[in-house]
This record gives structure tokens, sequence and C-alpha cells, in this order.
């Protein structure tokens, strides 16, 4: 992990943008104190991916016998 100050930051813009959509993170420091960070985009989510996951989550997890979806709502409200 890169660390520059913010004045380098504002004159080498381009190529810190460059290095993080390599794959690199870069700190941003202001008075020495770190005040951001530079971080790749992350890949979008492939929709289908996404509702596979969630079924996956779903099935794992496990509601009560004998206890119906409005029940748990109300609990939940209280």
């Amino acid at each position: 992990m890169r660390t520059v100050g913010i004045f380098e930051a504002k004159q080498k813009l381009s190529e810190l943008v460059e290095r993080a959509s390599r794959g690199e993170r870069i700190r941003i420091t202001r008075r020495g104190k770190v005040a951001a960070e530079i971080v790749p985009a992350e890949e979008k989510t492939d929709l289908n991916e996404l509702f596979a996951r969630i079924e996956e989550i779903r099935k794992r997890s496990k509601k009560p016998k004998n206890v119906t979806v409005k029940q748990l709502i109300e609990e939940g409200r209280r």
C-alpha cells in the first residue's frame, strides 16, 4: 500500500487512479494523518449470481417449526 500527501496526490491524480485500477490501494494523508484512500473499483455483480447467493443463504437459514412469518414479524415489532 502506497501513502502520498495530498499535494502529491493532486499532482499525480491520473497516475494514482491508474495504479488503483490495477489493484493497488493508495492512502492520501493530510498533515501526516490518513484522510482518504483510493481503492480499486469493485466489479459489477451479475444479478443471477446475486440471486443464487441469496437463495443459498435462504436455504441455510432455519425457520422455527409451527411459527408463521406473520408471528415472526409481530415478534420483531415488540
